[in-house]
């Protein structure tokens, strides 16, 4: 007969985890901090640990369209968010120079024309390109036909027929102010921030578990879970628990980048724009109070004088603070969370800024921990599948990023020359070979970037498939040129009848604050049912 006092507590955690300790702020600390509050209420002592005598890194500034999500999961209004942090909002990237000097193409989010029985559009697009029928591929995605007058509004979805209800956007944001409106947001739940400086991290000798954190100033500061944001250095998993890194930078030959601020523009492009040179690409973010710029390099191909010299040269304002140059080497740790201790943030590996995932990758792996959280047994079963799910994602992200790189025409440069020349993960190279037979966009379950991105970038790039889908000729050339021209002259007439960004924040910042009499705040979607 089986013991009720053994099965009552069948299932349940046997020593739950009661302190939780971020070594590190910026935005991944802050963001694990706000998350973890909201979500586990004031079960847990949640502590974090910062120096104002160590900087952060604060080029994250573009985001993907996930962060509304999680800014949602962490109760954040949208317009509260936005006065805090100087954001306008992202409709996609335009890259210059990729395929050739020369070109532009727009890698937009949300919906690509329209779906035509099973088929996606772009297979209708490859026929009639073929057939020298179709306008540039942006004509028919919306977001992209946004971004190019730069309008913006969000989606409605009560029209569920139109275009307009697909709509999809992210933010370009302050770095650094968004770490500090998540700090007034966490400590207002309970988290408590610490100011010092880590001098040594004691762990337990029989597990290998760190135990205690003991600061510069004498506090020693014990838990039991410990999350590293503490950035490049990775002062625990690197440097006290020796977890090693998987070097990237064959395939990524970036090392270094050059960040400076500049004027904000005179009018808000809704986008990133991402403009290739000889040794590596240019990166502009508009907020509302500065321009955010950089430029991503090669210390192989390009000297740090050189790479400012070009970063200066190209800027569209002047600059308003000195350059100051990053240093990193593209890959991950081998194992993100090991024993006690989980890293978030550039401590658990780093992907240049290229598609905007470095705040994603930070999302990603608070929710992740959040699902699997532990108790004190740390079962080694748990900690394997975060972190199989954590190098997966990795490394498809990785793919997703070389293939800008690999798939292009450019020649001009040995930096470009070595791009293209160079052997591919064998996961990228299955993916470009299925996409030159017949445009065909091969995807795990879980993805991150959809097969609208990859036919963006690919086409973008000028990798036309050999042949588009055979099921493509189900239709007549005649019925395809009739359905293409009525998407873009639907989205033609949506996008005429939206407001400029610039209208749409200057509505914006007069919404009520969240202090207001109101108790329910206005959305975008409100603002733009007074505009229209």
């Amino acid at each position: 007969m089986s013991d009720p006092a053994k099965a009552s507590t069948a299932g349940q955690p046997l020593d739950p985890v009661q302190s939780i300790v971020i070594v590190g702020g910026g935005s991944s600390g802050w963001m694990s901090a706000a998350m973890l509050s909201q979500l586990t209420g004031r079960q847990f002592q949640i502590r974090l640990i910062e120096s104002e005598q160590i900087g952060t890194v604060g080029v994250g500034e573009a985001t993907i369209p996930a962060i509304k999500k999680y800014n949602q999961l962490c109760g954040i209004d949208e317009a509260e968010f936005i006065r805090a942090t100087g954001a306008t909002f992202k409709l996609g990237i335009e890259f210059r120079h990729w395929g050739r000097q020369g070109d532009s193409y727009f890698h937009a989010f949300g919906a690509l024309g329209r779906q035509w029985d099973w088929l996606s559009f772009y297979q209708y697009w490859l026929h009639l390109q073929q057939q020298g029928l179709a306008l540039p591929f942006e004509q028919y995605c919306i977001a992209a036909k946004m971004a190019e007058q730069h309008k913006f509004m969000p989606a409605d979805l009560n029209r569920p027929q139109s275009p307009v209800s697909e709509i999809a956007y992210a933010y370009h944001f302050d770095a650094g102010l968004y770490a500090q409106f998540l700090r007034r947001i966490s400590e207002s739940r309970g988290v408590t921030r610490t100011e010092g400086l880590i001098e040594h991290v004691v762990r337990d000798a029989h597990s290998g578990h760190i135990r205690e954190l003991v600061l510069a100033d004498g506090q020693r500061i014990t838990g039991d879970l410990f999350i590293d944001c503490s950035g490049t250095r990775a002062l625990l998993i690197g440097q006290a628990l020796g977890v090693g890194y998987e070097d990237w930078s064959h395939w990524l030959p970036a090392d270094s980048a050059i960040a400076v601020p500049s004027a904000a523009l005179p009018q808000l492009p809704p986008y990133t724009r991402a403009s290739a040179h000889s040794f590596g690409w240019q990166w502009r973010i508009p907020l509302q109070h500065r321009t955010g710029n950089g430029i991503v390099f090669s210390s192989q191909f390009a000297s740090a004088a050189l790479a400012e010299q070009t970063l200066l040269a190209h800027l569209d304002t002047p600059a308003t603070a000195a350059p100051r140059q990053i240093r990193f080497q593209t890959g991950r740790r081998s194992e993100a969370w090991h024993g006690n201790c989980v890293a978030i943030g550039l401590s658990s590996g780093f992907l240049e800024p290229l598609e905007s995932t470095s705040l994603h990758l930070v999302q990603t792996a608070i929710t992740r921990l959040i699902t699997l959280f532990p108790d004190k047994s740390f079962a080694p079963g748990n900690i394997a599948h975060y972190n199989v799910q954590t190098a997966t994602e990795m490394a498809q992200i990785r793919d997703f990023i070389i293939a800008h790189y690999h798939v292009t025409e450019r020649r001009d440069s040995e930096f470009w020359r070595y791009c293209a020349a160079m052997s591919l993960p064998d996961t990228l190279a299955q993916k470009l070979d299925i996409f030159r037979a017949y445009g065909r966009v091969h995807r795990v379950a879980d993805e991150l970037f959809r097969e609208d991105s990859w036919v963006q970038v690919l086409l973008g790039q000028r990798l036309l498939p050999q042949q588009h889908d055979p099921l493509v000729c189900l239709k007549s050339t005649a019925q395809i040129q009739e359905f293409a021209a009525s998407t873009a002259s639907v989205i033609a007439a949506c996008v005429a009848k939206m407001p400029t960004q610039q209208a749409f924040l200057q509505r914006l910042q007069a919404l009520p604050q969240r202090n207001s009499t109101m108790t329910t705040p206005p959305t975008t979607q409100d603002l733009y049912a007074q505009l229209r």
